[in-house]
């Protein structure tokens, strides 16, 4: 099976499918490190134009084409922030860490614009990977870091052992 056909089975996240609908109608949402691109696919399908941006964009080729969604090849973590003030309604990060980004993210938040942020967090190391540190999240991290610039609807930090357990921290928050 090819890695786009893959893509296409892989749900999105609970946290994202239970906070996508908060996002003004008609936005543009901006699916950071969007990997095999399971929120792009979804968040396209809600009537959202879509931004995918990642180092490697091969999970996500298939969708060159599609309506409403751009492809954005950048390696973030080297380059320069590549997006304005403002510029989206709603941003989604699940499964990605890199905290110089905070002060982008919520400068690229347009007013009214929502954040669905969710990754893993300490605790995880003795499930698998990611183990390093500086890639977990410390307790009420994204509370701490988005909850006074932004107004939080709804914050966890859970322990999952079904059959991918991992400890993650997901916050959904609104730019007011």
């Amino acid at each position: 099976m090819s890695t786009n056909s893959l893509a296409t089975v892989i749900n999105p996240s609970p946290w994202v499918l239970d906070h996508a609908h908060l996002i003004p109608a008609g936005g543009q949402v901006l699916d950071l490190a969007c990997g095999n691109g399971r929120h792009t696919r979804y968040l396209q399908t809600l009537g959202y134009k879509v931004v995918a941006a990642d180092k490697d964009l091969s999970g996500v080729n298939d969708l060159a084409t599609t309506d409403g969604i751009e492809l954005l090849q950048a390696d973030l973590e080297l380059a320069n922030w590549p997006f304005a003030a403002g510029q989206f309604n709603g941003i989604v990060v699940t499964n990605y860490l890199h905290r110089p980004h905070f002060p982008h993210i919520l400068e690229s938040l347009a007013e009214n614009a929502l954040l669905i942020f969710e990754t893993f967090a300490r605790g995880n190391e003795k499930f698998g990977r990611p183990r390093n540190p500086a890639y977990l999240l410390e307790p009420n991290e994204l509370l701490n870091t988005f909850g006074e610039s932004l107004k939080v609807i709804n914050f966890a930090q859970t322990e999952d052992r079904s059959t991918h357990p991992a400890v993650r921290q997901s916050i959904c928050a609104r730019r007011c």
